[in-house]
């Protein structure tokens, strides 16, 4: 397993390469230019300069090619994201403030559609076609179907006019009072894992299916082994190798997710970083955080194979 970890590894680095790359091109293409948004504002008496003298103050007038270069070689021996364009701030500083926000809204997210997902889906399956399976089946229907930016503004919206409460709008960070924390994280939380948890409950359903039709399932069952063993140590684990799968290519989109909640709810996480960074042209701090997600999807993903070996003992790594 440690060579297969080596190799995985050394096979992240061009992985990221390339994705920086991509990123660092794709933001420079957004419409609109900062060097306009900062003549334009009279907070920082841009008005004073010219659009040369501030290209070349900004490190703007290279072009793209050795702007990439100078920003990848502050990463590779200074382990620096460089800094904000707009406050002078260091980008890694402000990425790894906002980074255990983003994080604890996504871990939560995806125990909410865990704790929902699968056990909804081995019952569906063991109940295939009853009503409880029809029901099961429906909600997920449902909670794919129902986007989580229009349930968000709901229940910011509705909950204010019928009974003059909403949802905490000022953070309370968890050092500070771990309960309101929580329960101020548990509604976006629950918003972003709806969603997932269908997809999550759906494909559990169908591998149920397909492991209890195995032969092993049904020896086991004539063997006279209780059917609460053989389908929760036997026939889940086997289903759940897809799942686990499937957690791995959704942490990209939880990640994008969060950034929406992130904004309805008023939670300064990454996602927040990034939209405020888009709107300004802050170029340092997107491509900064899009480097982040990326390191951490391709880290999720390796987590995630690695946990083949704990549900399949038949997995090895070579």
């Amino acid at each position: 397993m440690q060579a297969y970890i080596i190799r995985r590894l050394l096979a992240m680095i061009p992985t990221l390469l390339f994705a920086s790359l991509i990123v660092f091109i794709t933001v420079r293409l957004i419409p609109g230019d900062i060097i306009d948004l900062m003549l334009s504002s009279n907070d920082i008496g841009a008005d004073k300069k010219s659009r040369a003298q501030l290209e070349a103050a900004l490190g703007l007038d290279q072009p793209m090619v050795s702007q990439y270069f100078r920003w990848l070689g502050a990463i590779v021996l200074e382990g620096s994201l460089g800094k904000s364009l707009w406050q002078n701030t260091s980008v890694m500083q402000e990425v790894l403030h906002r980074l255990p926000i983003t994080f604890e809204l996504g871990i939560m997210a995806l125990v909410v559609a865990l704790l929902v997902g699968i056990p909804i889906g081995v019952y569906s399956a063991v109940r295939q076609d009853t009503v409880g399976d029809y029901v099961t089946r429906s909600f997920a229907i449902l909670a794919l179907a129902l986007p989580g930016f229009w349930v968000g503004t709901l229940v910011m919206v509705f909950p204010s006019i019928w009974w003059g409460w909403s949802p905490e709008v000022k953070y309370i960070p968890f050092t500070q009072d771990p309960l309101r924390n929580l329960a101020q994280m548990a509604i976006p939380a629950l918003i972003l894992g709806k969603a997932f948890s269908a997809v999550v409950m759906r494909l559990t359903r169908t591998m149920m299916l397909e492991v209890m039709r195995q032969d092993y399932i049904r020896t086991a069952l004539a063997k006279g082994l209780a059917t609460r063993t053989t389908i929760l140590r036997h026939a889940l684990r086997n289903a759940l190798i897809p799942v686990v799968t499937l957690v791995g290519l959704q942490a990209p989109v939880l990640v994008g997710g969060a950034v929406i909640m992130e904004q309805i709810f008023v939670i300064p996480g990454m996602g927040l970083l990034l939209l405020e960074a888009v709107s300004t042209r802050d170029y340092p701090i997107i491509t900064g955080v899009f480097l982040i997600v990326g390191v951490a999807v391709v880290v999720i993903n390796l987590l995630v194979d690695l946990s083949y070996g704990l549900l399949d003992p038949k997995v090895r790594y070579r």
